[in-house]
């Protein structure tokens, strides 16, 4: 329960003794001699942020050396409100370069303080920041990104820290009697729980961003809360109320020296309006209020109070989009349960993911549980079964592994098994084509078992309409829904003019490109060179350095991962899929033909992609082929621009979003 299992907890974190700092932190001392400065402001900013003060003149100059420390990229100004100071706070505000400041003739409060800054901003957005704060790195970029991500974002706030490291607070919540509860208070502030962006009641007004325009359209800070407190959460529901959200957003994080400002005595100085302004709260939000968590809900339930239930999501490891097509297909099925509304949490198998993935999942709304947070999935499920809503299990490894445990520690989940492609029918291609007998008997082993999950599970999901039609006639009583490959759309920036050279998508990590590549090195590349003797072909992926001393030739160049696709895909004649042996849908053919690039495959490689040969698509077989398509290309604009357009039109109808998103509603609704 919130209540006193809640308080108690906080009082043991409280009374824990820490360091004053956190060395983690470049935490600015109050003590420097004053040295003059300049900030790194613009005349035409894009935020304009507005610090109210009131004397504390030591902590407003710290505050002040952070952002010119931690100046973002985006351009900025800041305004500093000088509250009738009772110190030299202006005088010797006045001498740091490329500020705003503005003074009040006599003392209005934080909320007066705050509408003046405001009224005289010059940005499209508005960030309010006390002055007893000191930002980090990405601390005001973290913040726009949010408004660029969501645009339902009518408020973004930080994540604010102690300078000794634990965590402030990461959003609100508003309870029905109008009480508040700051989530994550004493925390660890890099737990899991606490490191994905999230829909919350409100956020502290100590680090706030919103539009101009719709902080002038609502009154700006509701001034029947003078002088201050109720005002940030009384901003939240207007926000609400025009039909936006107000999101934590944990990439931006900010040192917050709460007291400093007001004090923390409930029943004198500044901090008693805390207790008067929450009554004027309930009596103006009484209706709104009647949707908010009863009192006495526990925090857990609270903090997924907007969210339809919680989803958990295992795959063998953190999903990285430019390493290989099944991360790219992942992180969009994340992405559309968030957008659908679901609480995510999502499990690496090898319980390993990095600050980078762990933060680029956070910007979807994902929870990521890794080590050290997280020993492993039984231990979580303990936990936590009882909570989840579904549980989703991707690859027949992982799904072999967990099934029967979710069914046990998570009995009302229902038990989805995400095929990713159909590992048996892959595994039996390789034994055809290697003639190998003890691959063939591995590959009816596999066949048994996938099989048998299958049966097990409530829905199986598989990338393509052969792999659905197989299925459907193995196990005509198992649920088969069809969840294949998901692609933004990039289109056809650059004209067919100058195009020449080829490429491949694909890491060495996969058995069937493993293969690929070692054919294009040997046979394709001389073939190609053969009738395109100025032709090369692009390798984007991971290659071990071996393979790639073995295979290195003329024509062939080995790219790596690439961090953007876009400057080699805008300048290819065609891109290559010579699979000989493989399952499922090839991410390879859907990313070329997103950026409107010409595909030369063989039969294996088109299987289940719904593309016509000859109209969407060339295939090709041998060595021989494949040159001879490129060289049609090479000298048919019009070929090149018939495939291109289709191809664009396939990924589109097929392979975006849309039909992915009707598969996860029909599923989980």
């Amino acid at each position: 329960m919130r209540g006193w299992r809640g308080t108690l907890a906080r009082v043991r974190q409280e009374f824990v003794r820490r360091p004053t700092l956190d060395d983690s932190l470049h935490v600015e001392s109050l003590d420097l001699p004053f040295t003059p400065f300049t900030l790194p402001t613009s005349e035409q900013p894009l935020v304009s942020v507005i610090i109210p003060v009131h004397g504390k003149v030591a902590y407003t100059l710290a505050c002040l050396r952070s952002i010119a420390r931690n100046a973002p990229t985006a351009s900025f100004e800041v305004i500093v409100v000088d509250d009738a100071s009772p110190d030299n706070s202006v005088e010797r505000l006045s001498q740091v370069q490329g500020l705003r400041i503005l003074r009040n003739d006599r003392n209005l409060g934080f909320i007066g303080t705050s509408n003046t800054g405001a009224t005289a901003a010059r940005g499209d957005f508005l960030l309010f920041l006390n002055n007893d704060t000191q930002v980090t790195p990405n601390w005001l970029d973290g913040l726009l990104a949010c408004f660029n991500d969501r645009k339902d974002c009518g408020i973004a706030g930080s994540r604010l820290v102690y300078p000794d490291g634990r965590l402030q607070e990461a959003g609100g919540l508003v309870f029905a009697d109008g009480n508040c509860w700051t989530s994550g208070r004493f925390e660890q502030r890099d737990t899991p729980a606490w490191r994905y962006r999230r829909e919350v009641d409100y956020v502290s007004g100590a680090s706030l961003m919103i539009r101009r325009d719709v902080f002038r359209s609502v009154g700006g800070f509701d001034q029947r809360y003078a002088p201050a407190y109720y005002e940030d959460t009384d901003l939240a529901f207007a926000m609400r109320q025009l039909g936006l959200k107000v999101y934590y957003e944990p990439s931006s994080t900010v040192i917050h020296c709460e007291g400093i400002s007001a004090g923390t005595d409930l029943h004198s100085g500044m901090k008693r309006h805390q207790v008067t302004n929450q009554a004027v709260f309930s009596a103006k939000w009484e209706s709104a209020l009647r949707s908010q968590p009863p009192e006495g809900t526990s925090l857990l339930r609270a903090l997924r109070w907007r969210r339809r239930g919680r989803i958990l999501v295992v795959d063998s490891m953190t999903p990285e989009p430019t390493r290989d097509s099944g991360s790219l297909r992942l992180t969009a099925i994340l992405r559309l349960l968030d957008e659908q509304g679901w609480s995510v949490s999502f499990l690496p198998d090898d319980g390993r993911a990095t600050d980078d993935e762990i933060r680029a999942l956070g910007e979807l709304g994902v929870e990521v549980l890794c080590r050290p947070w997280v020993s492993d999935l039984p231990h979580w499920l303990r936990a936590h079964g009882h909570e989840l809503h579904a549980v989703i299990l991707c690859r027949h490894t992982v799904a072999g592994q967990y099934a029967s445990l979710v069914r046990k520690l998570s009995p009302r989940a229902r038990l989805l098994f995400d095929t990713v492609d159909l590992h048996f029918l892959r595994e039996q291609r390789a034994a055809e084509l290697s003639g190998s007998a003890s691959m063939a008997r591995q590959a009816q082993a596999s066949r048994k078992s996938e099989l048998a999950l299958i049966e097990q599970c409530d829905v199986t999901f598989v990338v393509s309409p052969h792999e659905q039609a197989l299925l459907a006639s193995e196990l005509p009583q198992a649920k088969i829904e069809l969840l294949s490959n998901i692609h933004d759309v990039f289109g056809c920036r650059y004209p067919y003019s100058g195009r020449r050279d080829l490429v491949f998508i694909g890491g060495y990590g996969h058995p069937p490109n493993v293969d690929a590549i070692r054919w294009i090195a040997t046979d394709i590349v001389p073939a190609l060179r053969a009738r395109l003797p100025e032709v090369v072909v692009n390798v984007v992926g991971d290659i071990p350095d071996a393979a790639r001393k073995e295979l290195s030739g003329p024509g062939l160049v080995f790219c790596g991962r690439v961090p953007d696709l876009a400057p080699i895909m805008e300048h290819a004649l065609a891109s290559l899929a010579p699979l000989r042996f493989g399952a499922g849908v090839k991410g390879k053919i859907n990313m070329a033909m997103s950026y409107g690039v010409p595909v030369i495959a063989t039969d294996t490689a088109v299987e289940g992609m719904q593309l016509r040969p000859g109209t969407d698509v060339l295939v090709a077989e041998d060595p021989d082929g494949f040159a001879a398509a490129a060289a049609r290309l090479a000298s048919h604009e019009g070929l090149w621009m018939t495939l291109s357009r289709n191809g664009l039109r396939n990924v589109d109808e097929h392979f975006s979003s849309r039909a992915a998103a009707a598969t996860l509603r029909r599923v989980l609704d």
